[in-house]
């Protein structure tokens, strides 16, 4: 004798409506995370081509511009995405962008400056060149 292991099934292996029900209502929200995920790379590699960005600072970027916006990650991307087609950047966007590459910018130059050493001193200096 089989029986059947699908959650909410009948004895006769079919799922009732509600269980159907619940299971498109799943799908659906997986297809619209894999879909934000899409746009959320796209705009990723818009930064990266644009402001010379590795991936993970692309993301970082997107990331404090939602944070900082009050807007949703997917919305960021879109509007970056859409400013990489000729579409004008908000101003909040468009600021907190600038802001948010010149750190990842600053960051880069850190360690030239010292501020990456264990004990924060700035760099030896050479006495042939200063």
């Amino acid at each position: 004798m089989t029986t059947s292991r699908v959650p909410g099934a009948s004895p006769d292996g079919t799922r009732d409506d509600a269980t159907n029900a619940r299971l498109a209502q799943e799908n659906a929200q997986l297809r619209q995370a894999v879909n934000s995920h899409a746009t959320v790379d796209q705009a990723i590699g818009v930064l990266t081509a644009i402001h010379r960005l590795v991936p993970a600072a692309g993301f970082d970027v997107l990331r404090e511009i939602s944070q900082r916006t009050n807007t949703k990650l997917h919305t960021v991307a879109e509007t970056v995405i859409a400013w990489a087609l000729g579409q004008p950047l908000p101003d909040a966007v468009g600021r907190e962008l600038e802001a948010a590459v010149r750190r990842r910018s600053d960051e880069r130059r850190a360690p030239d400056s010292g501020a990456g050493r264990p004990d924060g001193a700035p760099p030896a200096r050479d006495s042939a060149t200063g």
